[in-house]
């Protein structure tokens, strides 16, 4: 293994390439300059990646208060309408005490440091994805909900019944109403939930109903063959032995320790068997996986979405669920303030167009957060174009996620 590392900027490059030692020695003097063209390679693309990160970070700091105040504006007055802005309209539209010639020289000067772009010659500018990712991270005022706009969200999600499914379903659909954009949902995943009760139900001589109670009241079920004639006696019995051996743990924890964990129980051995198997769909949570989508109607009168094909495309990936989730989470675990995706909105992200992974997502913006089912997590998100109301959306997302916290908690007490 070869470290180099490479300091600049006050931050430091470690690029790590792995060698098998033996068969680089030798393979010979062609070998070895093949792989120092690889490694050469791969450290361009990371130092290109980390000076460009360098030089972004150095426009943001570097940008006067003049600059920020035409950007924002800017940025504004194209959200509201959808038009490219140009220097005229700003000096009417904003008490800035700046002609419209000073205006026009300062966005040339944004337009050169990448923050706005001119679609058309003659047009306005618009704001680019790094001139968003400054106006999200530094330039947005903090937007206070309303008391109705908190009242209608606590009610749809409290009333929305008593199942985590049900929960999530109504609260995609206020979110998808409320923001005027699309609303996700998805469901926990049962990797971390910990077991609190396990049921065996008998169906029929041939089938039984395994039922899963996770704490903070999410349940699943899953229903197995079973020989024929199964004695009563043998399913009681195992049922107390799958509940004192494997309550309280987490049904990653059941997975990868099932085996010794039941090993030498006593019983029906083709029934144990079953459980036995770390592959089966019991223990192997992420299949459990739902996700509630709505409001994409709302994306047809945009005028993003114009493109025909684009919508296709878009539609596309999200009809995907798991591709969906990927791009979802890209990332994320990677994420702390200060760094493309962070807010100052404590557990919100924020992915604006190329920042997403999803090639057929990199004209929108996903704004997400995760709810909490005791210990295991849950996501939702709004997903538009890049020109969103950001302040709002912000606000949304992170009552609407502490909302659906505070009511999959009171499940877990019943």
């Amino acid at each position: 293994m070869f470290g180099v590392d490479i300091l600049g900027s006050g931050a430091t490059l470690l690029a790590l390439w792995q060698v098998d030692c033996q068969s680089f020695l030798g393979a010979g003097q062609g070998a070895a300059r093949h792989h120092n063209r690889l490694l050469d390679t791969a450290l361009t693309r990371v130092l290109a990646t980390q000076i460009a990160e360098n030089n972004e970070n150095m426009a943001f700091d570097n940008l006067s208060q003049r600059e920020r105040a035409v950007l924002e504006n800017l940025i504004n007055h194209y959200i509201a309408t959808a038009d490219p802005v140009g220097s005229r309209v700003i000096a009417a539209k904003y008490d800035m005490g700046l002609s419209s010639a000073t205006i026009r020289n300062t966005m040339q000067d944004l337009e050169d440091l990448g923050f706005i772009s001119q679609p058309h010659t003659s047009a306005g500018r618009v704001p680019t994805d790094v001139g968003y990712r400054l106006y999200v991270d530094s330039l947005i005022k903090p937007h206070k909900l309303t008391a109705e706009e908190r009242g209608k969200i606590d009610a749809s999600i409290a009333g929305s019944g008593k199942s985590v499914d049900a929960i999530l379903g109504q609260s995609t659909r206020i979110l998808a109403d409320i923001a005027h954009q699309m609303g996700v949902t998805v469901a926990p995943k049962f990797e971390r939930g910990v077991l609190k009760r396990l049921q065996l139900i008998q169906l029929s001589s041939a089938k039984i109903l395994v039922v899963l109670v996770i704490k903070s009241g999410l349940a699943r079920s899953v229903i197995l063959e079973v020989e024929a004639n199964l004695p009563e006696d043998d399913l009681a019995t195992l049922e107390s032995i799958l509940n004192e051996k494997l309550c309280g743990l987490s049904l990653g924890e059941i997975r990868r320790s099932v085996s010794e964990r039941l090993a030498n129980v006593p019983g029906n051995a083709r029934l144990l068997s079953l459980f036995v198997d770390s592959d089966t769909a019991l223990w192997n949570g992420d299949g459990s996986m739902q996700m509630h989508i709505m409001g994409a109607e709302n994306l047809l009168s945009q005028p993003e979405f114009a493109d025909r094909d684009k919508l296709v495309e878009f539609v596309r990936a999200i009809e995907d669920q798991d591709k969906l989730m990927s791009g979802l989470d890209d990332g994320e675990s990677e994420l702390s303030p200060g760094t493309p995706g962070a807010t100052r909105a404590p557990g919100v992200l924020v992915r604006i167009g190329s920042e997403n992974s999803l090639a057929e997502m990199q004209s929108c913006s996903v704004v997400s957060a995760n709810y909490k089912v005791g210990q295991i997590e849950g996501k939702i998100a709004i997903i538009g174009p890049t020109r969103m109301r950001y302040g709002k959306l912000l606000s949304i997302v992170e009552f609407a996620a502490q909302s659906i916290t505070e009511r999959l908690s009171t499940m877990d007490e019943n």
